[in-house]
């Protein structure tokens, strides 16, 4: 793998990844989408040994991503407003609200209580239905960004 370039004089403006103030939506984000999942562990508690909640969450988050990005980018380029949004509501909110860690985690814990159709179907079906989840944000993130003023067609 190779590093970006480091700024030269005729390039010296910091990346916009490294900007503090981008850096704090990404924060914020993170801190807001991390509540979200907690409150839903809450509201969803564990069934089976199977974290029902980390599943809805993963699949929700999934929707909710690919609606997300593809809304911004039938937008316009990733910059400004665009740029401000996607870093606090996807990578922010979205990586703080879902967890592959947990999802991980989940699974091992259903190997390890021998219950072998939950520990197989959990991974599976989160990642065959975060999948078409992601399909359907898309779908639904490019019609309402047609619908949108300024969204392109």
């Amino acid at each position: 793998m190779t590093l970006p370039p480091a700024p030269t004089s005729q390039n010296s403006a910091p990346r916009f990844y490294l900007r503090p103030g981008l850096l704090l939506l990404v924060f914020l984000g993170g801190a807001l989408g991390t509540a979200a999942r907690q409150a839903l562990g809450m509201l969803f508690p564990e069934a089976s040994g199977v974290l029902v909640s980390i599943f809805i969450a993963n699949i929700l988050g999934a929707f909710l991503l690919g609606m997300l990005l593809e809304a911004l980018s039938r937008r316009g380029r990733d910059v400004g407003r665009r740029r401000s949004l996607r870093l606090l509501l996807g990578t922010g909110f979205m990586g703080g609200f879902t967890t592959y860690s947990a999802l991980a985690t989940g699974t091992m814990q259903l190997l390890r209580s021998g219950t072998m159709p939950w520990a197989l179907a959990y991974p599976l079906g989160t990642v065959i239905l975060g999948a078409l989840a992601t399909w359907c944000g898309i779908a639904v993130g490019a019609k309402w960004a047609a619908r949108s003023p300024g969204g392109r067609r």
